[in-house]
């Protein structure tokens, strides 16, 4: 056991993230012209798992600066199957020529048999977002998939939120053409998305068997609980606003299998908008508590942010 039971990937870690959103649009809906996504029978705010995951990529990669073993699967802008291909070329196997196990090569440059295990346990240990989230890498030369031991929920806002949709002007335009058009006037109107202010929680979960599979480590572990508070810094977007961890709650069982179910845990979180609080504008305006009594036999609780 490590000598931080919180980094420890042989045991079960539970988790929640409180994070905000204040003049900004923390996760655009590109089906919705990029509004703020919102669940339509509680007007309650969302944000998907995977923009989180960006977020942890993006912080992950930051940190690292390429060292080994950190490099990052899933990037902006990335071509998947160039990655898993590389995963053969680094361990010198021909795609091209058989197997070498007796049997024909089916398709001229995808992986087959013992090969695919290869691929996929070199890309765990060099693609630290593969080793804890997990990767769909049947695509292309084929590396099978691999599920990680770090799942995350959607982001929902602890009340109602209210999305608002901005003209904004830029005092150019982009081309001679548009400026005659305007006869010198040189004005682009557009719009810009944003929410007054979001409070959101997030659940998330730390599987030991998964971890076994993928080689995922301590320094994994450590890494992504101080994305989780950090990455928010490294994020800075004019559109987003100003968005800030408010907390993060990790449950950390001395048995694999977990000591007590997740919900009950999470159940101890409260937070609450202050009585008489109808539009809430800033974390103030909420009441956190967590109640530490009486928590289940092996279970601790670390609390960072």
């Amino acid at each position: 056991m490590t000598e931080n039971i919180h980094a420890n990937p042989d045991l079960r870690h539970d988790f929640l993230l409180l994070f905000d959103v204040s003049d900004g649009n923390p996760n655009g809906d590109p089906d919705a012209g990029n509004m703020p996504r919102i669940d339509p029978e509680t007007g309650q705010g969302l944000v998907t798992d995977v923009c989180l995951k960006r977020k942890i990529r993006n912080y992950v990669d930051f940190a690292k600066e390429g060292a080994p073993g950190f490099d990052i699967f899933i990037r902006e802008k990335g071509v998947l199957n160039r990655q898993i291909e590389e995963s053969y070329t680094a361990q010198g196997i021909d795609l091209q020529a058989d197997p070498g196990d007796g049997k024909k090569r089916k398709d001229k440059g995808k992986a087959q048999g013992a090969e695919i295990a290869r691929g996929r346990d070199w890309l765990c240990r060099n693609k630290y977002d593969v080793r804890m989230f997990g990767a769909v890498l049947m695509t292309g030369p084929n590396a099978g998939q691999v599920r990680g031991p770090v799942q995350l929920t959607f982001g929902r806002s602890i009340t109602a939120v209210t999305p608002l949709d901005i003209s904004i002007t830029r005092m150019a335009v982009a081309s001679e053409e548009e400026a005659e058009k305007q006869g010198g006037d040189n004005r682009t109107m557009g719009r810009k998305s944003l929410l007054p202010y979001g409070l959101y929680l997030a659940r998330g979960f730390f599987t030991p068997a998964f971890a076994r599979q993928t080689g995922a480590t301590a320094e994994d572990l450590e890494l992504l609980w101080r994305a989780l508070v950090n990455m928010w810094d490294l994020d800075r977007s004019a559109s987003r606003g100003m968005m800030s961890c408010r907390g993060l709650w990790i449950f950390t069982h001395d048995d694999p299998l977990g000591c007590a179910p997740a919900q009950a845990l999470f159940g101890r979180l409260s937070v609450k908008a202050l009585e008489g609080c109808e539009a809430p504008r800033r974390f103030e305006d909420y009441l956190v508590a967590i109640d530490l009594a009486g928590l289940p036999p092996g279970v601790h609780l670390a609390t960072m942010a």
